[in-house]
């Protein structure tokens, strides 16, 4: 698999523009995705199991604890690599807590803990697909990726002889412990997420990479 880490520098100001609006459209089908997951309540994707723990630990919201390890996450990325952080990591860092607070809010009575187990079920699962085609549309718009994504994807590029499947569960597996350990809700779906996410993000990369492309009107080796 190709290196995640390009030169985004000769891309123009309407191209940009366009890549930004890919990216959040996946943002949005993402956190659709983690919003499924939380109102399932059969536990939740992995990162989010880590900022359960910290918001159960603070007090915080989800959304609020989500935001402030993502700009924390950002800037020690931003001081150790190069080639990974973008404007739309920025963009991953801010509005992704408040989509998870908005589709939470919106889903609150259509799916919950006392909805039937075939609804909670399905809306885990559907979650897991959902999450992981958001981010592959956030992957490929090649405008930045979230902080806590940008964890796997550099590691992979770091390791290029273990397949990002592979590293992506590795990273999952180390979010849900600590999240665990700080109280975060561990469940069905957390397995799920763990099993799936890395091998669905993968089987999602180069479908979702044709429309990321038509849209843009850039090839694989344009920026």
């Amino acid at each position: 698999m190709k290196k995640f880490a390009s030169d985004t520098s000769s891309r123009s100001l309407k191209g940009w523009i366009k890549a930004l609006a890919v990216l959040l459209s996946g943002l949005v089908i993402a956190h659709l995705g983690v919003a499924l997951f939380l109102q399932s309540s059969l536990g939740t994707d992995t990162f989010t199991v880590f900022i359960q723990g910290l918001s159960r630990l603070t007090g915080l919201t989800v959304g609020t604890v989500h935001v402030i390890i993502l700009c924390a996450l950002m800037l020690v990325m931003l001081l150790t690599t190069k080639g990974y952080v973008k404007p739309g990591t920025v963009v991953c860092a801010f509005c992704g807590g408040p989509i998870i607070d908005f589709f939470s809010w919106l889903l609150r009575d259509a799916v919950n803990g006392a909805s039937p187990m075939a609804v909670r079920i399905l809306s885990m699962l559907a979650g897991c697909v959902i999450l992981s085609l958001g981010m592959s549309v956030v992957i490929n718009s090649n405008a930045g990726t979230g902080p806590n994504d940008l964890i796997a994807i550099i590691l992979s590029d770091r390791l290029p002889r273990i397949q990002f499947r592979w590293v992506r569960v590795g990273c999952d597996l180390f979010f849900v412990v600590a999240g665990f350990l700080l109280g975060g809700t561990v469940g069905a779906g957390t397995i799920a997420a763990v099993c799936l996410t890395g091998p669905l993000v993968q089987f999602w990369l180069p479908r979702s990479a044709l429309a990321v492309q038509a849209v843009l009107g850039e090839t694989p080796e344009e920026n």
